[in-house]
């Protein structure tokens, strides 16, 4: 099946979001709460194996101290929501003071891909307006109409590892699985976008080196030109065909 869309995940694939950018915007709310909670890298990295920022903060409540967040319960999501809204503007905050920037190949993948006519999106776990945040301060303005579908925040009810996100972006450009690519950074991204029926090719960001790609597609240590994906999809789509022939 011939190539027509791209899928990005953000953060870890488009940019190294994570260490410092995101983990700074935690501790900055975290401190102007005065919860005294710190995420140093470690940690962080330790909690990135649960998706989505609000999960994370109460999975961290939780553990941290259960009798007072079990105690707190009728309020702990939204207290976790207030909290998260404020880690937004933080980061940001961070993005539009140029703190985090694209990785290297992803503006020259991005346009070819226009140039060549291909469709984008986005799938992630991110906040729309972290999404919005990034495109604008890295690509311009005018990048936030390349995307004819963002997926992205709470538009899903569970994150990935689960499929729904990329089903979602699919259901919503009208396109099959097997036309489509998934570009990802994580384990979690891999078995989200295999179990929509996408092929997945992965950059590994800096928090997830040691996650296990054995279902992608391919592994690359930066974005490569969008020729090689267009081989990697078609070599792909060609022993898929002859599976499903024989």
């Amino acid at each position: 099946m011939k190539l027509e869309a791209l899928i990005f995940d953000v953060d870890g694939t488009l940019a190294e979001t994570e260490r410092d950018g995101h983990r700074v915007a935690f501790n900055a709310a975290f401190d102007a709460a005065g919860l005294g909670w710190h995420w140093d890298v470690e940690t962080y990295g330790r909690l990135l194996a649960i998706t989505g920022g609000k999960e994370r903060m109460l999975s961290w409540w939780q553990a941290l101290d259960p009798v007072v967040a079990d105690r707190e319960l009728a309020h702990r999501a939204e207290r976790v929501k207030a909290l998260h809204a404020d880690k937004t503007l933080r980061y940001t905050a961070l993005v539009a003071a140029g703190r985090v920037r694209l990785r290297p190949g992803v503006a020259t993948l991005i346009e070819q891909a226009r140039t060549a006519g291909l469709r984008l999106a986005i799938a992630t776990t991110t906040t729309p307006d972290n999404v919005t945040a990034l495109l604008r301060h890295t690509l311009g303005e005018a990048s936030l109409r390349w995307f004819e579908v963002i997926g992205a925040g709470d538009v899903v009810a569970a994150k990935k590892p689960a499929p729904d996100i990329y089903r979602w972006v699919l259901e919503r450009m009208q396109l099959a699985p097997g036309a489509a690519l998934a570009l990802e950074d994580s384990a979690n991204g891999v078995v989200a976008a295999r179990a929509a029926g996408l092929a997945c090719v992965v950059s590994p960001s800096v928090y997830t080196r040691d996650d296990d790609f054995a279902d992608a597609l391919d592994l690359v240590d930066e974005w490569p030109a969008l020729e090689l994906l267009r081989r990697r999809h078609a070599a792909a789509s060609h022993l898929a065909d002859e599976s499903y022939s024989h």
